[in-house]
């Protein structure tokens, strides 16, 4: 059809091209005209992703993209720059200007916020910390894949000691095992510190990646909770300030929560001691998966 495409950080060593196999770009976006852009959880591809392994198990992928408008575009548009650039050496400056935007038809604050390896710094962990740790009456985080590194843990655990309302949307059946099995282990912690868990009933899995603080900050993109994601992936995720924004993603994290059972600390005390040694195992090796 005429479509320009290459792969994003390939490994080929038979054409002399040779990368990192753990490194992957996890983003998802795209920029229409420089005026309208897309980003958040939605991959280009059927909701029962991976028919050969899943179609069996029925598996549903369920996602969350937002549409934007304004100059924040023109962030996102060198985002995508970024990675064309680094994979073709091209250059698009005479093709596309970050420079000419007009106001969006919103009085929303946003900024892009875009992390990966070749970053000096984790800058979705810094941003998930400094929001939580600013958190005063509620968090909402929904995530597929939620393994916590120490420092997330304990602003997580902070926020409910200092009388913040949270809640954690995951799946309730996984589609990796051993990032599953690892998700599992920090559920006690997380129940004795006071949080909410609700389970995505299967055979539906909540791919969404989304954080509301309070009633005045939302964050949507690619970003999961896991050291992948901060270390590994190339992400992007959008920082929103305003109330009306937040309001919509109460409205869907209201269906999430109709479509989703609590995960209550008495069904967890029930579990087997094989799935608890499984998921303590997965989470000693969770930083190679």
């Amino acid at each position: 059809m005429g479509a320009h495409w290459h792969l994003m950080l390939p490994v080929q060593p038979l054409r002399g091209r040779w990368q990192r196999p753990d490194l992957r770009n996890h983003r998802k976006l795209l920029v229409i005209d420089g005026d309208v852009a897309y980003m958040g959880s939605q991959n280009v591809t059927d909701s029962s992703y991976n028919l050969r392994k899943n179609i069996r198990r029925g598996l549903h992928w369920v996602d969350l993209m937002v549409r934007v408008e304004g100059p924040v575009v023109a962030s996102i548009n060198a985002v995508f720059l970024s990675d064309w650039y680094s994979e073709t050496d091209e250059t698009l400056r005479d093709e596309i200007d970050l420079f000419s935007v007009t106001t969006g038809p919103g009085e929303l604050d946003c900024q892009i916020v875009p992390s990966g390896p070749g970053f000096d710094f984790q800058n979705n962990l810094k941003l998930f910390l400094g929001l939580l740790f600013a958190a005063r009456e509620r968090i909402i985080i929904v995530s597929p894949y939620f393994v916590p590194d120490e420092a997330l843990l304990l602003a997580i655990t902070t926020a409910c000691q200092r009388g913040v309302h949270v809640e954690l949307f995951v799946s309730e059946e996984g589609d990796q095992a051993m990032v599953y099995h690892a998700q599992r282990s920090y559920y006690e912690t997380l129940l004795r510190a006071g949080v909410v868990i609700w389970m995505y009933r299967k055979p539906f899995i909540l791919h969404s990646k989304s954080v509301t603080i309070d009633d005045e900050v939302a964050v949507i993109g690619s970003s999961n909770m896991d050291m992948r994601s901060f270390g590994l992936n190339l992400e992007v995720s959008m920082l929103v300030r305003g109330q009306e924004f937040v309001r919509d993603m109460r409205e869907v994290e209201d269906v999430y929560r109709g479509l989703s059972r609590e995960l209550t600390a008495e069904e967890w005390r029930l579990q087997p001691l094989r799935s608890t040694i499984l998921d303590n195992l997965a989470r000693l090796t969770s930083a190679l998966q």
